[in-house]
């Protein structure tokens, strides 16, 4: 048998049988590609290549942006930041039918537009809207689910580290990216809110009893108003040419630090920890990041994508049923799969697919991620879908059922932004960032 062919035959069952045995997915990744470049290579210079590889993967200055943003969540969730949020939120949705499920919702959107977290910004959120919901009679499960559903906008919203990596593989414009998911992750935050209002029209008793003069709302919103600039500071600047996105997440977490000082909602004996966390997470991510370097050179090596296109080309070389196919394709991965991992590993499958009949790698960014999103709220692994789960101190077969709804209109949602290219290419095409 070919060498390439056994490569990629010991990089895809490697893979699937790991994965299916527990084995953390970075190690499954890492230790199938390992295996598979010494087949191609030998032994020596299997593992010097791999070597190689994962350090030219990580060598990179736009990604020294991923542990910024990370630390500047961390320290947002610990500094006060969500708390502000939550209840300008609170101010701006009045009183809609159902509003403090619909202060959830806009809460999450605007904690994941300054942190880029939907796994923070379910903690964070709904740690404070559950029991708040659940003192007024909403159903603990509708409210666990609103939390869980709302959360990932904030991986549409920038600064969003899942774009950053997309970028990294498609060598994509970052800036692009991050104004393309505006449309998209308000579209995603509106949905939810659509779901919420159709539920709440059959339970009239659900009202905010908190009456707040405009006096007392206009305060909360000025309260909020520091913590909203950072979208200002960092995307604005970044969009402006003052700074690069590195560059920007390192001022995002500078003024997130200086923020909470200021607010009184961190001391320095608590950096330490803050550190850590975010210290935890960035190497997950950096790590995921250098393994898949190595899985790149060994797919390419064997020409996985092309066959991959072959086949797909075979089922159909109509674009709506290509189309429909990734995204189902992706729908599926995203519940068993972290987002990371999966656009490290299909970008390169599917991005010279979409680009053959004229999809934008921009918009397909866009596509994919609102894909994973889902994905981040659907078991098995839904990481949105655990943290929310347990914040609620709930079962998740509890939730699931609430879940449905959102569930459907997301779907519905995804289909309208695939075929309404314009969604997430508009701003980024007016503001001169993608050539029309």
């Amino acid at each position: 048998m070919d060498p390439a062919a056994i490569a990629g035959l010991v990089l895809v069952v490697g893979i699937v049988v790991l994965l299916l045995i527990g084995t953390p997915i970075s190690v499954a990744v890492g230790g199938s590609s390992a295996v598979a470049m010494i087949v191609i290579l030998g032994f020596e210079n299997g593992v010097l290549t791999s070597a190689q590889q994962i350090f030219r993967g990580i060598n990179s200055f736009p990604l020294l942006a991923i542990p910024f943003f990370v630390l500047a969540g961390v320290i947002m969730n610990n500094g006060g930041i969500a708390l502000r949020l939550i209840n300008a939120a609170k101010v701006m949705v009045g009183k809609a039918p159902g509003s403090l499920a619909q202060s959830n919702v806009a809460a999450n959107a605007l904690f994941g537009a300054v942190s880029g977290s939907a796994v923070a910004a379910a903690a964070a959120v709904g740690s404070t809207m559950g029991p708040l919901q659940a003192k007024e009679g909403y159903d603990k499960n509708f409210a666990a689910a609103t939390n869980i559903a709302s959360a990932p906008a904030g991986m549409l919203i920038p600064p969003s580290n899942l774009m950053i990596v997309y970028s990294l593989v498609s060598s994509t414009s970052i800036a692009a990216l991050f104004v393309a998911g505006y449309v998209p992750g308000i579209l995603w935050a509106l949905t939810c809110m659509v779901v919420v209002y159709l539920y709440a029209r059959k339970r009239p008793e659900l009202k905010y009893t908190d009456k707040i003069t405009f006096g007392q709302g206009a305060k909360i919103i000025l309260d909020a108003v520091p913590s909203l600039a950072l979208i200002v500071v960092v995307i604005g600047g970044i969009l402006a040419g003052y700074f690069t996105p590195t560059e920007g997440s390192c001022i995002a977490v500078v003024y997130s630090l200086a923020l909470s000082f200021i607010y009184r909602a961190i001391k320095v004996k608590q950096l330490p920890s803050i550190f850590m966390d975010a210290t935890r997470t960035t190497a997950v991510v950096m790590f995921l990041v250098g393994v898949s370097s190595v899985m790149g050179f060994v797919m390419s090596y064997a020409k996985i994508p092309a066959l991959v296109s072959e086949a797909m080309f075979k089922v159909s070389d109509n674009p709506v049923i290509l189309l429909l196919l990734i995204s189902l394709v992706l729908l599926i991965i995203g519940c068993f799969m972290d987002p990371t991992p999966a656009v490290l590993i299909f970008t390169p499958i599917f991005l010279p697919i979409v680009t053959s009949f004229g999809i934008h790698p921009v918009h397909f960014g866009i596509m994919m991620i609102f894909n994973l999103c889902i994905g981040t709220i659907t078991p098995p692994v839904g990481p949105v879908l655990f943290v929310g789960a347990k914040v609620a101190n709930l079962a998740i077969e509890d939730v699931i059922r609430r879940l449905l709804p959102f569930f459907g209109a997301l779907v519905v949602m995804l289909i309208v932004v695939i075929f309404t290219p314009a969604l997430s290419m508009w701003l980024p095409t007016t503001l001169g960032l993608v050539m029309p």
